[in-house]
């Protein structure tokens, strides 16, 4: 059997098919998830991955033999997914290696009303069942096993972000996508038939193996084409979807990115028109422009860490209307906390087409701030590494520590956040300041200390 720790990550199932994980175990998880939620009905979906399709369908047989009914909603995006699961009120099960090379697959699982599962809100539970039936072998079937169905929700799934976000009195807008042969190919076209958008479409067949380029949007290369699509049209705007079509990176009409954290700002500035006085959930390293552009509009700012299970707990916990990461993942309260990247898209695209302006003046206002990017720097031992700049740092004139996240130093004029990698051994180092010469000293001053 395979190595379940190094394919069990923090918040679902990632690895190499077949050499770490393949269908028979897809189906144990299957059987497991059903066990685990109790669920007597469950929904799957899954990516354009070559692998998808087989280890979807097992994972539903593991279901359906310990007696959930199975609704197979099929090609789809992970916010499709997590739509199905709210809508449907199910437990999901999502196949998709997001942005990861063509080789890996994985599973994104949820409760019904697309509530998260990480480590200690079952995931915990699924593994250790999953590793006890591989050795002593999986249970009987149930005297009476569930059913599989098929059901096609794209068309309910765009109707349900039209109502949220009204994009049909918008003046018309030439719009470039680049789907990077993932799932945004699959639901780009229905989300924005008969909007008053002229649509470019870049990379929109489907194809896991990825042809073109990594359907990893954050990473500089893979933004190219469609930089310079966007200039070569004269668009207004140019949207990067990775491979699940769950996060949306945004260029300006020139081609230049706009930070995650000022599209953040920008939904929250909306999000808190529709909802004055709400509640906004920021992880620890997006840009002051958040919380401040949240308080200029009336609303309640929360800090919390990486990742998406933190972000929902957090939106649970608090009531809060929308939540952003520097990641360019965006969570909504009125799509069951969940994050979808189609969702703030469509809040860009409104917000433009709502002023004559174009898109990099739109932006101005949200983005204040010099910032490093996120740099990753591998090292042999993270926690040595990290309590080196700990101590640099400890007792420094105007420098305020904390480790909410990581380590995080903040004076002022300036901050920066040094945190390790759940699955690699890395530390990712992030610098924010009101200059970008400031940017550059802090930087240079942290990283000599890291790979020392």
């Amino acid at each position: 059997m395979a190595d379940l720790s190094q394919i069990v990550k923090a918040y679902d199932v990632r690895g190499v098919v077949p050499d770490q994980w393949d269908e028979p175990l897809a189906e144990l998880f299957g059987a497991a998830f059903a066990e685990v939620t109790g669920a007597s009905a469950i929904v799957i979906g899954h990516d354009m991955r070559p692998s998808s399709p087989g280890l979807s369908r097992a994972f539903g047989r593991g279901a359906a033999a310990r007696g959930a009914d199975v609704t197979e909603i099929g090609l789809c995006s992970t916010d499709e997914l997590y739509y199905a699961s709210g809508a449907l009120d199910l437990p999901g099960a999502m196949f998709t290696a997001s942005h990861n090379p063509a080789q890996y697959n994985g599973i994104k699982m949820c409760r019904a009303g697309a509530a998260p599962v990480g480590q200690d809100t079952g995931l915990a539970e699924i593994r250790a069942l999953v590793e006890r039936w591989s050795a002593d072998g999986a249970p009987e079937p149930v005297a009476e096993p569930g059913t599989i169905t098929q059901r096609d929700v794209l068309k309910d799934y765009a109707a349900h972000l039209r109502s949220l976000v009204d994009l049909s009195g918008i003046r018309r807008l030439k719009v470039v996508v680049d789907a990077g042969n993932g799932m945004g190919g699959h639901t780009v076209p229905t989300v924005f038939e008969n909007l008053p958008i002229d649509l470019d479409a870049l990379y929109f067949e489907l194809d896991g193996t990825f042809p073109h380029h990594e359907a990893n949007p954050l990473d500089p290369k893979n933004i190219v084409d469609l930089q310079a699509r966007v200039r070569e049209v004269g668009a207004d705007i140019g949207l990067a979807f990775d491979g699940d079509a769950d996060r949306c990176f945004v260029v300006d009409q020139n081609g230049d990115p706009v930070s995650p954290s000022a599209i953040t700002a920008l939904v929250a500035s909306r999000e808190l028109a529709k909802h004055p006085g709400g509640t906004i959930i920021h992880n620890c390293i997006t840009s002051w422009s958040v919380p401040e552009v949240v308080k200029e509009n009336g609303g309640t700012a929360v800090r919390t860490r990486v990742g998406h299970s933190f972000i929902k707990g957090e939106m649970a916990k608090t009531g809060a209307i929308f939540g952003g990461e520097h990641s360019a993942h965006y969570y909504f309260r009125d799509f069951w906390n969940a994050d979808t990247g189609m969702l703030a898209a469509m809040h860009v695209l409104a917000a433009l087409g709502e002023q004559d302006g174009t898109l990099s003046q739109l932006v101005a206002q949200y983005d204040r701030y010099a910032a490093s990017g996120e740099i990753n720097s591998t090292v042999a031992d993270q926690a040595d590494r990290l309590a080196a700049i700990k101590t640099a740092f400890e007792g420094r004139e105007g420098v305020v520590l904390d480790e909410l996240d990581g380590l995080t130093a903040t004076t002022p004029d300036w901050w920066f956040n040094l945190r390790a990698s759940n699955t690699e051994p890395l530390l990712r180092l992030n610098v924010e300041a009101r200059d970008a010469e400031t940017v550059e000293r802090v930087r240079d001053e942290v990283l000599a200390i890291v790979r020392a």
